[in-house]
């Protein structure tokens, strides 16, 4: 048994080092997601962003459209606001794009995001998503601060508009601060202000950790009721205790 748990221990560690590692390298100072599962509003609206800006590279395999109704969502409002490419409410949030083709046009496949939620954690995405910036250097004319030199493009620039990143100054040493927030110059207006971009990427974060996990809210929900039977059941035996023994001294 204590083989087992050991194995299963460093299996775990070893999955989890390459995200720390790219944590400690990027040296990004990352934003709390101010996210909300159980607000349904929120997570609807993230549905719609992603399957607007996100669903044309990046599938959710293991999320089938049908299991949107557990937002708040009916069937008929999945089939008329989120079914565009022929797609039937009980097939699984597939991109039409290939393996191949997103290799060919971004260097690597994107990846399909169905545990992204929990692989990568809110935090992160949420600052990686607002992290966008112009880089004439790059394939696609984009980076990115949460993880430099990416693939992917910045699909949601037309919201946010287009940015240039301010390179930090050199301390005494020579080098920049390690997870100094990074400064950024806007260079052209979005459709949306900054605080309304921050809401679209929250909204967006708060689908995609819902997605990672749907039946997180209602898990907690049965924890607390067996949290609350096992102190119940515990205030029950210390009263039978009291009083098995106490006529024996």
């Amino acid at each position: 048994m204590m083989q087992k748990l050991f194995a299963a221990a460093v299996f775990a560690a070893v999955a989890l080092a390459p995200n720390f590692a790219a944590a400690a390298e990027e040296g990004v100072k990352l934003d709390p997601a101010p996210i909300d599962v159980a607000n349904r509003a929120s997570v609807q609206a993230g549905a719609r962003t992603f399957v607007n800006y996100c669903l044309g590279c990046h599938s959710l395999s293991l999320v089938r459209y049908n299991s949107l109704t557990q937002i708040g969502l009916s069937e008929e409002q999945i089939k008329d606001n989120l079914l565009f490419a022929g797609d039937k409410v009980g097939d699984p949030m597939a991109s039409a794009m290939t393996k191949k083709d997103g290799k060919v046009w971004f260097g690597t496949a994107p990846p399909d995001l169905s545990v992204i939620g929990r692989s990568r954690g809110a935090d992160w995405l949420y600052t990686y998503l607002r992290g966008f910036y112009r880089d004439p250097t790059t394939q696609t004319g984009w980076n990115n601060v949460a993880f430099p030199n990416v693939g992917m493009p910045h699909v949601m620039w037309r919201l946010q508009g287009e940015r240039s990143l301010v390179k930090p100054e050199a301390g005494k040493d020579g080098h920049a601060a390690a997870g100094a927030a990074p400064k950024f110059v806007q260079m052209s207006a979005g459709t949306q202000t900054a605080n309304e971009f921050d809401a679209t990427v929250r909204d967006l974060v708060a689908f995609l950790a819902w997605a990672s996990d749907p039946t997180q809210l209602k898990r907690k929900q049965i924890g607390v009721i067996v949290l609350l039977a096992l102190t119940l059941l515990a205030f029950v035996s210390w009263l039978l205790y009291k009083e098995y023994w106490k006529d024996v001294h």
